[in-house]
């Protein structure tokens, strides 16, 4: 059983036991055969959840997740176990002596951390196969990218290895890995989960996030690591943007008729689509690498000077591109960002009009402009005309981390590789995207 709400009414039942459940995990990651698996924790995990099932037994029981296995990416600290962020570079880290705040939380709902999960290395990309111990498989096919650069916990769920799993995303990390691998992936609002003892790529746009195998499971981890401050969001009523302009486009055929789908499941239950312009958007996008270059390099340059052969080659080009570069850059990237942040939030709240007000509440689109991709293939071939594969995975997600706006993507219903769709709060928080999210699986998901 992989169905994180499923297990705690089967823990609470007696039909499951915590010991039963973190064997059959570890015995799938044991069996791996996706290279999603960094470090099995398999020892203590089998100790934690046999405590956990005494205590069950006894009734007690710590949290919403008690007994539930979780993995977690290996840019994030697990006390115990080292943290090598995909690179050889840190192949003699020690093992971490505190858990990451985001990990704590989880273990006080109960929750048992049974992996540390591939990564792409630093967590620079958004392909998940550039890393020391070589790519992610997606578990839809294994020649093709998982993405990235939450890889292994994407691919993992997908799996049915795991119910959920910690990420992170700096421009697109959880969303596209759960989009390619077919899961849900939520990135919160900025600073609402705290980033302390995770290895940073770009500090003011780095995010932690998770994967779970459906939104039911996003909402139960979201009560855990988020809580309950923020309001819900009705579908009725909802006003939900449509982005127009043709940079929101996608460029493989099958996916922009599932975000179209997906603004007609919600038309239907009550909502208002609203036409949205956003002229800003090429500008706005083009300060993102510019800020994710200039941070990543500040942090690597001095490992960057000394074991610079330690990186993979083509993360080590893409952070020694950004050596020497003059400081008025990079504030100019920053002041660029927080300028067009703010005409886009005006542009989206003059939208629409009318006598019911103007505005958005969310924005619904694709979540990447492509499908999983062969593994290390820089450029895929859609109608005739090369589509370079980073930006298309980057585009789409990337604005939503210089927003700082939470954002998840669903699946879309489809047979061969998955479909994301991205349901991105303007006005609504986590709860309100999840909520909305739920809208789509129910339609697309009948029970």
């Amino acid at each position: 059983m992989n169905d994180l709400v499923g297990l705690g009414a089967a823990f609470r039942s007696g039909e499951l036991s915590p010991t039963e459940h973190v064997d059959d995990v570890l015995a799938r990651l044991s069996g791996d055969r996706l290279n999603t698996v960094i470090t099995l924790n398999a020892d203590r995990a089998r100790a934690q959840a046999s405590r956990l099932a005494d205590e069950a037994a006894q009734g007690h029981w710590r949290g919403p997740l008690h007994g539930i296995a979780v993995g977690v990416k290996d840019l994030i600290d697990v006390q115990g176990l080292p943290t090598r962020c995909g690179s050889h570079v840190l192949d003699d880290a020690p093992p971490a002596d505190a858990d990451a705040p985001v990990v704590a939380a989880l273990r006080a709902a109960g929750a048992i951390v049974v992996a540390k999960m591939h990564t792409q290395e630093f967590a620079h990309g958004p392909t998940g196969d550039a890393a020391a111990t070589g790519p992610a498989h997606n578990p839809h096919d294994p020649t093709r990218i998982t993405g990235g650069s939450s890889s292994g916990s994407a691919a993992a769920v997908a799996a049915g290895y795991l119910p959920l799993a910690l990420g992170t995303d700096t421009g697109c990390s959880v969303r596209t890995p759960a989009a390619l691998c077919g899961v849900v992936g939520l990135k919160p609002t900025y600073g609402r989960l705290s980033t302390h003892g995770v290895f940073p790529l770009a500090e003011s746009l780095d995010h932690v996030g998770f994967l779970t195998t459906d939104v039911a499971a996003a909402q139960l981890a979201w009560s855990v690591l988020g809580g309950t401050a923020d309001a819900g969001a009705r579908i009725a009523g909802l006003r939900v943007g449509v982005l127009v302009d043709d940079y929101w486009r996608a460029a493989d055929p099958a996916i922009d008729p599932w975000a179209t789908a997906a603004v007609e499941v919600l038309a239907a239950a009550g909502a208002e689509p609203v036409a949205v312009r956003t002229p800003m958007i090429e500008e706005l996008v083009a300060a993102y690498p510019v800020i994710v270059g200039n941070e990543a390099y500040t942090t690597h340059a001095g490992w960057l000077a000394e074991r610079g052969q330690d990186y993979q080659p083509l993360i080590r080009e893409r952070l020694l591109g950004f050596a020497d570069r003059p400081a008025r850059e990079y504030i100019g990237a920053q002041r660029t960002r927080h300028r067009l942040v703010a005409a886009l939030r005006a542009a989206l709240d003059g939208a629409g009009g009318g006598a019911g007000g103007g505005g958005v509440d969310v924005l619904v689109l694709p979540t990447t402009r492509i499908r999983a991709t062969p593994i290390g293939a820089p450029t895929t071939r859609i109608d005739g005309t090369d589509v370079p594969v980073r930006p298309a995975l980057l585009a789409l997600n990337s604005p939503f981390n210089l927003t700082g706006w939470p954002a998840v993507s669903v699946p879309a219903p489809v047979d061969g590789l998955p479909i994301g769709v991205q349901v991105v709060g303007v006005r609504v928080a986590e709860r309100g995207v999840l909520d909305v999210a739920a809208a789509l699986e129910r339609a697309w998901r009948p029970a």
